[in-house]
């Protein structure tokens, strides 16, 4: 299998707090890889270096075999896409959301791209015009997750997507999050402590004060 993901002894310091310290791991194309640990642990840390939205103190990531340092920030971006815990949704209505992948492209908009994705987490096309403020907690993920994979990554980085959801929109989440594992061959890395989802892990990884404790 063709290693998509490499990290070579990362770590992380802010000031005299050592975060993340000896950070190896390798990741192959398609994998679904899921991290647990102590709350504080340095697992958030870790998603967010892969996805360049910080940087590490030491170490180095690779990405197809190239480091990520030296790769334009907006295209790795494109190819590796990560979900906040807390859905993050701007501008005013549902329909902003979703037209940003397309606009940061410079691409016209696909309307019945944007309905069908809509549909696939549940919610009806006339949620376009919604205004964000009218959604749901679960109904804000939802919108968050499919504005990630309105253009289908080659990673996902999941930050405790489903932390707080009931579980009718875990359900959803969970599903739409094994659609593009499945049927699109998108590589995971999903940081949970929901029981069920780690009971189903492939592949299970642990971070214990900012170390690699645990690969199985």
């Amino acid at each position: 299998m063709e290693t998509i993901l490499q990290l070579k002894n990362v770590g992380y310091r802010v000031q005299e707090n050592q975060i993340l310290n000896g950070i190896s791991l390798v990741v192959n194309s398609q994998e679904y890889l899921t991290i647990t640990g102590p709350s504080g642990s340095g697992k958030s840390t870790l998603l967010r270096i892969i996805a360049s939205l910080l940087t590490a103190s030491e170490g180095e990531i690779l990405f197809q075999g190239k480091n990520i340092a030296n790769l334009d920030p907006i295209q790795y971006r494109r190819q590796v896409s990560y979900c906040f815990q807390q859905p993050m949704l701007f501008g005013k209505t549902v329909a902003d959301n979703l037209d940003f992948p397309f606009q940061i492209r410079q691409t016209t908009p696909d309307i019945a791209k944007q309905k069908a994705a809509l549909k696939v987490v549940g919610l009806p096309e006339t949620y376009l015009t919604k205004r964000i403020t009218e959604l749901s907690g679960g109904e804000k993920q939802r919108v968050a997750m499919i504005r990630n994979i309105m253009y289908v990554p080659d990673v996902l980085l999941l930050d405790e997507v489903t932390v707080g959801l009931d579980e009718e929109n875990k359900r959803i989440v969970n599903e739409l999050i094994e659609h593009f594992h499945k049927d699109h061959h998108v590589t995971i890395l999903s940081i949970t402590h929901d029981a069920a989802e780690l009971n189903q892990a492939s592949r299970l990884l642990t971070i214990t004060k900012g170390r690699l404790e645990e690969a199985k």
